[in-house]
């Protein structure tokens, strides 16, 4: 069964609207474009035990519950937490209802109780959150003594190639800004949470044009642009792009679109 808890933002609530709107658009396509999701959750299941037996753990922010199914698999009993319905429901597909939970709920709102679980998983979620340090001081709320959080989110610089590019076609904003490295330490800082660990690796992936980017952008949800004005990417437009992003094309074809992570773990 997936619950529901009454959704409460530090950010604009319409804004936090388009993002779940965007997300549930995007649950029948999602598996399809998140070879970079994929890649990035994969470091992050790397820092878990092999054996999660008797221990509980979210996946906050699971999609389609593609790792969440690992984590099973490893068994745990886990808690699915996402802002889609759709996608919630996509991963209750994957995962069955055996030793696992589906909740409707907003990372800025994490409706737990205190000290109930003993890992948090979150991979590439953090990012739509307005202010890190709510989901910080909730996901530390929600942790047992001696648990962990693992956490993967995008950093100031992602997707710079795709942003020059854009700047050559117009003045809009076209990418997301992302937080800085001093903005997430600030963030734990003001969540108490003392103890941590932080790499920040960075992955390029490349394609054989922007469209194919931009398509893999929009399969998985990660369309929305807070601010964007709309009817921006029309044909012409889209071809504008096409041509800008061509002066980073390298020796094989290809276009690279870099992102800049912060892997984490926070330590209860």
């Amino acid at each position: 069964m997936i619950a529901n808890s009454m959704q409460h933002t530090i950010g604009c609530a319409s804004d936090k609207s388009a993002i779940r709107q965007a997300f549930s658009k995007a649950a029948n396509t999602y598996d399809q474009h998140a070879e970079f999701q994929r890649q990035v959750g994969h470091l992050l299941l790397e820092k878990l035990p092999c054996n999660l037996s008797g221990k509980v753990i979210v996946d906050l922010g699971c999609g389609t519950g593609y790792f969440s199914q690992q984590l099973l698999a490893r068994g745990a009993e886990v808690i699915c937490v996402d802002i889609s319905p759709q996608m919630l429901l996509k991963a209750q597909q994957r995962c069955g209802n055996a030793n696992i939970h589906y909740v409707c709920m907003d990372a800025e709102s994490l409706c737990l109780p205190a000290k109930s679980v003993d890992y948090v998983f979150s991979s590439l979620a953090l990012q739509w959150c307005h202010r890190l340090e709510t989901p910080f001081a909730q996901i530390r709320r929600v942790l047992k003594p001696n648990g962990q959080a693992l956490f993967a989110t995008l950093m100031e610089g992602s997707l710079h190639e795709l942003k020059t590019a854009w700047r050559k076609v117009d003045q809009y904003q076209h990418v997301n800004h992302f937080h800085s490295h001093i903005q997430v330490k600030i963030a734990l800082a003001q969540a108490e949470c003392e103890r941590y660990h932080l790499n920040w690796p960075n992955i390029t992936m490349w394609y054989p044009s922007a469209f194919e980017l931009m398509r893999d952008l929009k399969g998985i949800g990660a369309n929305h642009v807070s601010g964007r004005a709309s009817g921006l990417t029309g044909r012409r437009t889209l071809l504008e792009l096409e041509q800008a992003y061509q002066e980073v094309r390298n020796d094989k074809g290809l276009l690279p679109a870099t992102y800049h992570l912060c892997l984490g773990v926070i330590y209860r």
